[in-house]
């Protein structure tokens, strides 16, 4: 059974699950790596979710305010071993019900177009592709997708 925790940034599980994924990051966009993690850093986010299974903390996500109404997912991760068992659209669902508690409208998110079962997920949960935004606008390796939360 999956227990979900609303915390912060300062959470040592999320920052574990984070150095994970970002690792793993290094390896997918290579040369691109360092570009991305500009915009990754996880000081002072207030909204960030950790999703346990047995105790032991098996994914996480965060959001952040893009503009009044406008949510931004971050930090999406399912440790590769709990994959495939529903952590991904459980934390994604509570990451859109707290965004939607705080008032937000409309979530965004970017993902890297090497990442085909990100966005094969963020499909199946209702996200649609729209133009790359902000900093990822002329970013030809990025995905950008939305969701109105309404």
């Amino acid at each position: 059974m999956l227990r979900i925790v609303r915390t912060d940034s300062s959470n040592k599980d999320f920052q574990e699950l984070v150095a994970l994924l970002d690792a793993g990051l290094k390896i997918i966009d290579g040369d691109d790596a360092p570009f991305f993690a500009q915009f990754n850093k996880i000081d002072n986010i207030n909204h960030v979710v950790v999703v346990y299974s047995e105790g032991k903390a098996v994914g996480c996500g965060a959001i952040k305010e893009y503009e009044p109404g406008t949510i931004e997912i971050k930090r999406m991760f399912v440790r590769e071993e709990n994959r495939g068992q529903g952590v991904a659209v459980a934390l994604l669902g509570e990451l859109e019900l707290w965004a939607s508690e705080l008032g937000f409208k409309t979530a965004i998110l970017e993902t890297g177009i090497k990442m085909k079962p990100a966005v094969q997920l963020y499909q199946k949960c209702g996200y649609q592709k729209m133009p790359n935004y902000g900093q990822y606008e002329n970013v030809a390796a990025s995905v950008c997708m939305k969701k109105d939360l309404r």
